[in-house]
């Protein structure tokens, strides 16, 4: 082999060498390139999903804040609702202390007067006298309105 052969290889495989490189070199750069531009395009995705997180979590900020209210009235609700219920405990003992005290009543009338019969019937008869039914309420067809409830 000759001089001019072995530079002429050496030149060639320089060449190739470089060739090689820069195609490697090349190839880098896009695939950098490439990398970046995904990079970008997932930061944007990621953006955009902090948006809709972001008004999930007020959503779901919106919705508790309304689950307290509701709450707070729910809570209100059953303070009145109890306090409806003692309302309505006393009115009744102090209807049975009133119906007590008026059956009274009505047996000092029946010993005090000499035609009244002083059987247990008729004391028993006494204590119902108001409607007659041995304690149920009459029914005249005709409906009442609902009680409504007093404030004290």
């Amino acid at each position: 082999m000759t001089t001019s052969n072995i530079v002429l290889i050496v030149v060639v495989a320089i060449a190739a060498i470089l060739l090689i490189a820069t195609i490697a070199w090349v190839a880098r750069n896009k695939r950098t390139q490439h990398r970046r531009v995904e990079a970008d395009k997932i930061r944007e995705d990621a953006k955009e999903e902090t948006r809709q997180v972001k008004q999930r979590e007020a959503l779901a900020d919106e919705t508790a804040a309304k689950s307290r209210a509701a709450q707070a009235e729910a809570d209100v609700k059953t303070a009145q609702a109890s306090g409806l219920q003692q309302q309505a405990a006393a009115h009744r003992s102090e209807a049975v202390t009133a119906r007590d005290e008026l059956n009274q009543e009505f047996e000092r009338a029946d010993k005090m007067d000499p035609d009244t019969e002083t059987s247990d019937t008729a004391r028993e008869n006494s204590k119902t006298r108001d409607n007659g039914d041995n304690g149920k309420p009459r029914d005249t067809g005709k409906q009442s309105p609902p009680a409504m409830p007093r404030s004290r």
